[in-house]
Parts: structure tokens; C-alpha cells; sequence
């Protein structure tokens, strides 16, 4: 035991100064970049690391009016992972002058089993909201967008703006909406009754380690909690417009998630689009061409620019491309 705590104590000051290293490396290329960086903005009235937003305003904008709100959910399998992960993303959106971003942090399932992190990811749209008037946002035009676990979290505040149960009472702002006008779905888990991964001979897994610290347990021993967890119990008509990348190939979250969200949301007359990447697997949806059609979506959902968004698969780069 004293061996391990001393091996803590060792690495602990290392895991905080390569976050230091990560907030000085974004604020550099924030800067460089025309924008105006808010990092650690709690949101959930704690002092708690992981409940805090980073705030990307361009310092060019391209108009007078308020700005859109891109809210960016970090992956990692819920118990991995970082805002400043999507440090780049932020960057690049803000400073085209056409939108606020925002990377949310959450608590993750070493800390808090579910529901807490839908509860975080809420109180930080919420956030946006209270202090849009302080920072010129528009509250009424809020895009959500993750990969994998972000994604999952991204689907869930989507479908479930209505689900007083997934909303929670964190923070001082609980006054203010949590939904959101789109949805960019990279690769997210969307039912946890089905197999998430599969394993040997490509047969599906009961033995998945980040489910297991979600819920507590596998589907089949959560079942309850599998169903709660799954943005797809959710959908109604009034959810608003999706659109879902995924690797046809993806051996960490399978294709068939993907599907299943699309289906359900076409069924109740919700607008969804589904990209497949053609023989992609779990990273395939770092494609620069998702990244164009993602900002397409958002482009035309929140600021109504007249663009045609290619349905068509995108074939998966080689693997030394991506």
C-alpha cells in the first residue's frame, strides 16, 4: 500500500502539469487565431475539474448579431479523456467569425457512474444559456457535437430535451433549457440493449470494460440501466435534426448503433442523415471529409447558408492517411 501511494504521489504532478502544458499549448494557438479563450468556467456551482466549459470567442466576428453556440462532448470511452482534447475542433470553428464554441468537461465513470455525465453535459448547455446575453451568444441556436462517448452524450441531450429524469439540478442555472437545435453524431453508442463491440470471430461481446463502468454492469445485468442510458428510448418527434458518421467496419462501437438512431429518428419524421465511411473503423470519422459535411450540417441548421450535404458513403482513407 505504501508502495502504491507513493507511485500517486509520483504520477499526479506529472498528470497536472501535462494539463498545464495542453491549457498553454490551446491559449497559444487560440491566440494566434484572433480568439478570446474563457478556460475552467464552472458550470455545476463546484470547484470539481471536470465540471468546467473552455469558451472560444472569435475576436473578428463576422457579424453584430449574436453567435451560435457549437458545444463540443469529448469521447474516451466515459472514462477517459478531455475538454482541452477538442481544443483544435473549438479553434478551428471559432475562428472562421461565425460561431461561439464551447469543449465541455464531465465528470467521468472513475469518479461518477451514469447518470452523471448526461447530468454534467445538461448543466453546461444550460451554461451557454445563462451567460449568452454576457458574451453575445445566441441561446436559440446551440449545436451539440462528440465522438464515441461524446457522441453517445451528444445523442442523448438531443432525444431527450423532454426527459425531466436526465436533466438533474446541478448548478445555479437550472432555470434555463438544456435542449439543443442539432445534433453531429460521430461514431456514439445509441443502444446499450445491443452489443456495443464485438469481439472474437465478430461475435458479439458482453465484456465490455467502458459499458461496465457506465452502467455498473453489461446490458444484460443493467438491463434497466441500459435502457435509460440509450439515447434511442428517447426519440420523438420534436427531437431535433441529426446527422451520424460511422465506420461501416468499426469493431469498437458497431455500425448497427448507428442505424438504429437514424431509423428511430426517419420513424417519428425527425430529419437524420447517415454517412456511412466505407470500410472504416472507430477512427475513421477523423476524414477530413466529415469534418466538411459536419460543418455543412451545422452551417445550414444554425445560420440557414443554402448547401447540399452529399449522402453518399465516404470511402475510409488508408490506414497510413489517417
Amino acid at each position: 500500500m505504501k508502495h502504491l501511494l507513493l507511485l500517486l504521489l509520483a504520477v499526479t504532478p506529472v498528470l497536472a502539469q501535462d494539463l498545464e502544458a495542453q491549457k498553454k499549448k490551446a491559449l497559444e494557438a487560440a491566440a494566434k487565431s484572433q480568439l478570446e479563450v474563457r478556460l475552467d468556467q464552472p458550470y455545476a456551482g463546484t470547484d470539481n475539474p471536470k465540471q468546467k466549459v473552455d469558451l472560444y470567442l472569435p475576436k473578428k466576428r463576422n457579424t453584430d448579431k449574436p453567435l451560435p453556440v457549437v458545444a463540443l462532448i469529448h469521447g474516451g470511452g466515459w472514462v477517459h479523456g478531455d475538454r482541452l482534447g477538442y481544443s483544435a475542433t473549438a479553434i478551428r470553428i471559432a475562428r472562421t467569425g461565425d460561431y461561439a464554441t464551447v469543449a465541455v468537461g464531465y465528470r467521468l465513470t472513475e469518479e461518477a457512474r451514469w447518470p452523471a455525465q448526461v447530468y454534467d453535459c445538461k448543466a453546461a448547455i444550460r451554461w451557454v444559456r445563462a451567460h449568452a446575453k454576457e458574451f453575445n451568444l445566441d441561446p436559440d441556436k446551440i449545436a451539440v457535437m462528440g465522438s464515441s462517448a461524446g457522441g453517445h452524450l451528444s445523442s442523448l441531450i438531443g432525444t431527450s430535451g423532454d426527459v425531466k429524469e436526465l436533466e438533474g439540478d446541478l448548478g445555479p442555472n437550472t432555470a434555463f433549457s438544456s435542449r439543443v437545435h442539432c445534433v453531429v453524431n460521430h461514431c456514439g453508442p445509441e443502444d446499450f440493449t445491443q452489443a456495443l463491440m464485438f469481439g472474437k470471430d465478430n461475435q458479439p461481446t458482453l465484456n465490455d470494460n467502458a459499458v461496465i463502468g457506465l452502467l455498473g454492469g453489461n446490458f444484460m445485468e443493467k438491463h434497466a440501466e441500459a435502457v435509460a442510458a440509450s439515447p434511442v428510448t428517447y426519440v420523438t418527434k420534436d427531437d431535433p435534426p441529426f446527422i451520424t458518421f460511422h465506420g461501416s467496419a468499426d469493431k469498437r462501437v458497431a455500425f448497427l448503433h448507428a442505424q438504429a438512431i437514424h431509423s428511430a429518428l426517419q420513424k417519428v419524421g425527425v430529419p437524420s442523415i447517415l454517412i456511412p465511411i466505407t470500410d472504416g473503423g472507430h477512427s475513421s470519422v477523423s476524414n477530413p471529409e466529415v469534418v466538411t459535411r459536419s460543418k455543412q450540417f451545422i452551417d445550414k441548421t444554425l445560420r440557414g447558408i443554402e448547401v447540399t450535404i452529399d449522402p453518399t458513403p465516404i470511402p475510409a482513407l488508408p490506414e497510413k492517411q489517417k
